[in-house]
């Protein structure tokens, strides 16, 4: 192979070492750049032939021109990274333009939040129920089979369950049907104090789901237990809820119905709040709104509380607390409580709200 003339490769190389500045500095964009780089620094770059050509100089020179030739490569590299780190720092800045928050502009406004309707018609109900000298209690939502059913007189092959299909986890635990249980519990707590005058709020279930059923809802119950209490005892205090709940000219009516824990037992139905008596499609034309159930406690159910039916009476009461809330609101599919829909929840922000909730 022919030797190379030392001048004439170091003319080649600080042509080179000129092009490659000239082009560097013309880069107007990072592809660009790397387009630079590959001609004059890649394997078949311009620079890297007069590296690999000093083999073929004169082995005195050789030296010399390496020196000068690894100069003009680490001078080109130190170029190109100085440039593409000014268009990196270009592209940041242009980002954070464009991403950048103009502080004097006004914010966005969260949305006030508000209760749920149905946590606004539970505390409501309990206000009212306190102000009569009840006592909120509650209960375990798993429950034995004992406390949910039996022990309110309703026996394993009694006909009554069928209409409180529930969630069982064993044959003895299951998820509670109703507030009822939270009565016997606590009867068995306070025996033999009297009286026993409490309400039991709480979260219930039962394998039904329609427009007016859920599998997962909402039950208020009463119970009042002392010496002499009367059935006109219980009407007194319903009326009062009555006309607390749904206006001062809200009326009751007693219709007799069964149920297993009390006797007698009635359906209790208030006047309706659309038409006010007298007769609307909300209510059927009746003029009535069916509103709860009702009645004396069955003196099985007081033994299993602990206390002797032949010393005490005493009456309970069983609200749906979806029920009344469909009523006050105007609300005809129950499931509209539970779709998380925000459009629905925000019409419900009444002016006692923080009264009630106080």
């Amino acid at each position: 192979m022919a030797e190379l003339s030392y001048e004439g490769l170091l003319r080649r190389l600080e042509e080179a070492d000129a092009r490659a500045r000239e082009a560097v500095a013309r880069a107007r964009s990072r592809p660009e750049l790397e387009e630079v780089r590959v001609r004059f620094l890649g394997r078949g770059g311009e620079i890297t032939q007069v590296l690999r050509s000093l083999g073929r100089v004169e082995p005195q020179r050789r030296p010399e021109l390496g020196r000068r030739a690894n100069e003009v490569r680490e001078a080109v590299e130190a170029l190109i990274r100085e440039r593409a780190e000014a268009f990196e720092e270009a592209e940041t800045e242009r980002r954070l333009q464009a991403e950048r928050v103009d502080i004097t502009l006004p914010g966005t406004v969260p949305l006030p939040g508000t209760y749920h309707p149905l946590t606004l018609v539970q505390a409501e109900m309990e206000r009212i129920f306190t102000a009569m000298g009840f006592e909120v209690a509650e209960g375990p939502e798993v429950e034995t089979d004992w406390y949910n059913f039996q022990a309110l007189n309703i026996p394993r092959d009694h006909p009554a369950r069928d209409m409180q299909a529930s969630f069982y986890f064993t044959e003895d635990l299951l998820l509670r049907t109703q507030t009822s249980p939270v009565q016997i519990r606590y009867m068995r707590a306070h025996t033999p104090a009297l009286p026993v005058k409490i309400v039991a709020p709480g979260r219930v279930y039962r394998r039904d789901d329609d427009a007016t059923h859920s599998p997962v809802f909402h039950q208020l119950e009463g119970l009042l237990v002392d010496e002499g209490v009367t059935l006109g005892d219980l009407k007194g205090v319903l009326d009062v809820f009555a006309r607390e709940m749904f206006g001062p000219s809200t009326r009751t009516r007693f219709r007799p119905s069964y149920f297993p824990f009390t006797e007698p037992s009635a359906e209790v139905d208030v006047t309706c709040s659309v038409c006010g008596g007298g007769g609307c499609r909300t209510c059927g034309g009746t003029g009535w709104v069916e509103i709860l159930g009702a009645g004396m406690v069955h003196p099985q159910v007081l033994e299993n509380g602990g206390y002797d039916p032949e010393v005490v009476s005493g009456f309970a009461f069983g609200v749906g607390i979806e029920r009344v809330a469909m009523i006050r609101y105007g609300v005809d599919d129950i499931r509209l409580f539970y779709s998380g829909d925000i459009r629905f929840l925000r019409q419900f922000r009444p002016e006692g709200e923080r009264r009630v909730l106080s």
